[in-house]
């Protein structure tokens, strides 16, 4: 993934097949937010006022040539429920209050995103049929395996082939920063997630877990092959200048999006 500017924003872009799709993950700079949501604070479910999230959000989607009407956001809830969006909806703020963890889409022009300050934000893009997906992907939802409801919802609705699909995830917090306790453990475990190879055992009944190595395993078990898989190496924790991070922050901080949308 290589650091873009698109007017001021400055965002992470990654390589996902081929054209025709805009995506990205954001950073916290360049946006109208005051502390401790400086600045780029993209997340509604947070003490910032709502007129400066809008503000953010229409920078966001202006800067990328999209409108603050074609944003899409949800009710994240770390769970598994995708919307799906499979017709044009030329009015797309019935969604906002919905609860789910992902959405994916055929349909061109909408800019749907993902709020994360230390969640594994995941774009996925199939350039063949034309399908995007943006994924929210928490501890709940990786021993829920909400990566591969989203593989699997672009497989069995839209046509997709998994070799064809390009998955990538944006920064997260890592496994350098993300200590879990004793419950974190036995719900992968009782899940069958990828626990042993993405997590270290410390003592005391705590471990360092590596959310994106789980999922990553996790989209392989869907399909799809490494080649077809890219991850950032940013930590959010680590890298308070660029990122929020709830946990770094204790909790009363903003929001980066992970963004992706056809292009007419």
């Amino acid at each position: 993934m290589e650091m873009q500017k698109a007017g001021k924003i400055q965002y992470l872009k990654p390589a996902l097949g081929a054209g025709g799709v805009v995506a990205g993950f954001t950073t916290r700079h360049e946006g109208v937010s005051r502390p401790p949501y400086n600045s780029l604070n993209l997340g509604s479910n947070t003490l910032d006022s709502s007129h400066n999230v809008e503000g953010n959000r229409s920078l966001l989607a202006r800067s990328l040539g999209s409108t603050l009407d074609r944003f899409l956001t949800v009710s994240q809830v770390h769970g598994t429920d995708l919307l799906v969006i499979d017709a044009p909806n030329p009015e797309l703020s019935h969604f906002l209050k919905l609860e789910c963890d992902g959405i994916v889409t055929n349909q061109p022009g909408i800019m749907i995103a993902i709020c994360v300050a230390d969640c594994v934000p995941i774009l996925l893009h199939d350039p063949v049929q034309r399908v995007v997906a943006a994924l929210h992907a928490g501890w709940q939802g990786t021993v829920a395996n909400i990566v591969g409801k989203g593989v699997e919802a672009m497989t069995t609705l839209f046509g997709c082939d998994r070799k064809d699909i390009r998955a990538a995830l944006g920064p997260h917090i890592s496994g350098c920063c993300y200590e879990v306790d004793q419950p974190v453990r036995d719900a992968f475990k009782k899940a069958g997630a990828a626990w042993d190879l993405a997590a270290k055992e410390q003592g005391d009944g705590k471990w360092l877990l590596d959310l994106g190595e789980a999922n990553r395993l996790l989209l392989k078990d869907a399909g799809l092959r490494a080649d077809q898989i890219q991850s950032s190496d940013l930590c959010v924790s680590c890298n308070q200048e660029l990122f929020f991070s709830y946990r770094r922050d204790g909790g009363d901080t903003g929001r980066q999006v992970g963004f992706i949308m056809l292009e007419a």
